[in-house]
């Protein structure tokens, strides 16, 4: 089946968007063209920066969100959503029951190693809840938006960032201008617009070369995996007939979104000989070819293209704070290297964004006490992320040798106990106070090593 010829899933109706600025009938009109001033502007409306808008609406601060598209939009994702990334939806007051559109699972169905699948239930901790989600992010990035502009945040959208504002005396960005030449000012604003971050280059803040890339492609399928209460995961990864091809350092998934769709990709890091060489939608093609035909993972159940998006892993754009500038999420490189996960490092981020521009505006932007606070915002960041993010470039590296991947495979993955402590290392679930062994272990790793 073409991608032109696969239908496209009834998906539920995203979160409606009360009536923001950018649809009000006056929207072209000459008054619109003024610049508007606020305390912060965030560029990107995906979940980073709706929710950095959020947690500052919130705090009081009149606050603009600029998303260059309209609700709802697609984005490549796996969708999935680990509880880590549940807590920061709590803490923003999000309503994550299966009433309200979200679809819980209970924890991680891993293969490799053996025949049979290991399930390993998400641990129960104090820090964090035990359940996970899955929401299609054409719905999930409306809904957080939504609720965003429910706090009191104004959202324009069709408002594409094409430069920002600099003052000249101070060398500092004081707003952005649009593609349909509106001006927007504040004292402070935030890149929150991807992987790219056309706004972080342009203030100089280029990538990292040393931090690892990851590439993940993705795409639906209607089966009978859509409704389960696992997310599963392959952990061996074969460029072409199992254990008769090579092993990539990376994954296969499957999500269901629970309504009768599974969300079925790959991921693979650069750090693997292979990775510049490799057609990813190919080998996704391959990989899904491999797998048993009553997965459902067959081309008469394909609904929509295979996508494909790079994952910026480590902290691979730094500084996180630059004159005025904060970065937050992809825009960041804020993505796991362990296991590609990136929403709910970008939500903490916008936590962590959030408090460091409303300390700064009550220190009163501009002065050098204020400034302080905000670069308080990169010191946190490296505290909470820097020690984890550098343990996981590490393993990057380790398990893009092949003959190291293999032994992972040979050794690691049939042992239960270890595949435990691997399962909270990786999804980075662990107690900080008072937890068992395994967290205790996990913790020390964390503190002692050096910050990404």
């Amino acid at each position: 089946m073409s991608d032109a010829q696969a239908a496209s899933p009834a998906a539920p109706a995203p979160t409606s968007l009360p009536e923001t600025p950018s649809q009000s009938p006056d929207s072209t009109s000459a008054s619109s063209r003024k610049p508007r001033s606020c305390d912060a502007i965030v560029v990107g409306g995906g979940p980073a920066g709706a929710a950095t808008a959020a947690h500052l609406a919130r705090r009081g601060l009149d606050v603009v969100l600029l998303e260059k598209a309209s609700y709802p939009r697609d984005k490549i994702c796996g969708d999935g959503l680990t509880p880590r990334a549940v807590k920061q939806l709590v803490n923003l007051g999000i309503d994550t029951s299966e009433e309200n559109g979200w679809h819980r699972n209970r924890g991680l169905r891993v293969y490799g190693g053996r025949v049979e699948p290991f399930d390993m239930p998400w641990p129960e901790l104090k820090d964090f809840p035990n359940y996970g989600l899955v929401r299609r992010r054409e719905d999930f990035d409306a809904l957080l938006a939504a609720h965003a502009v429910a706090l009191g945040a104004h959202l324009f959208t069709g408002a594409q960032v094409t430069a920002p504002i600099i003052d000249e005396t101070s060398n500092r960005i004081v707003g952005v201008t649009t593609k349909d030449g509106r001006e927007f000012r504040a004292p402070v604003v935030v890149a929150a617009d991807g992987v790219s971050s056309r706004l972080s280059v342009a203030m100089g803040i280029t990538k990292r070369e040393d931090r690892p890339m990851g590439v993940a492609v993705r795409a639906y399928f209607e089966c009978e995996r859509g409704n389960g209460d696992w997310m599963e995961s392959w952990l061996e990864l074969w460029d072409g007939k199992p254990h008769a091809s090579n092993l990539l350092p990376g994954y296969g998934w499957a999500f269901p979104t629970g309504e009768g769709i599974a969300n079925v990709g790959l991921g693979m890091l650069d750090t693997s000989p292979a990775f510049a060489k490799t057609d990813y939608r190919e080998l996704m093609r391959t990989w899904l070819a491999a797998c048993p035909p009553e997965w459902g993972f067959t081309d008469e159940n394909l609904r929509g293209p295979i996508r494909g998006a790079a994952l910026p892993m480590g902290f691979n754009r730094q500084p996180a704070y630059d004159r005025g500038l904060l970065l937050v999420g992809d825009s960041g490189g804020m993505v796991n290297p362990f296991n590609g996960e990136g929403i709910d490092y970008a939500l903490e981020a916008a936590a962590l964004a959030a408090e460091a521009i409303s300390e700064a505006r009550s220190r009163g932007f501009g002065t050098p006490n204020a400034e302080l606070a905000l670069r308080g915002y990169v010191t946190h960041l490296k505290s909470d992320m820097g020690g984890y993010f550098r343990l996981g470039t590490i393993f990057a590296k380790l398990i893009g040798h092949p003959e190291i991947m293999k032994l992972c495979v040979r050794h690691g993955l049939p042992r239960k106990n270890l595949m435990r402590l691997v399962h909270k290392l990786l999804a980075n679930l662990t107690d900080e106070h008072d937890g068992d062994v395994m967290d205790k272990t996990i913790n020390a790793l964390r503190r002692m090593a050096p910050s990404a």
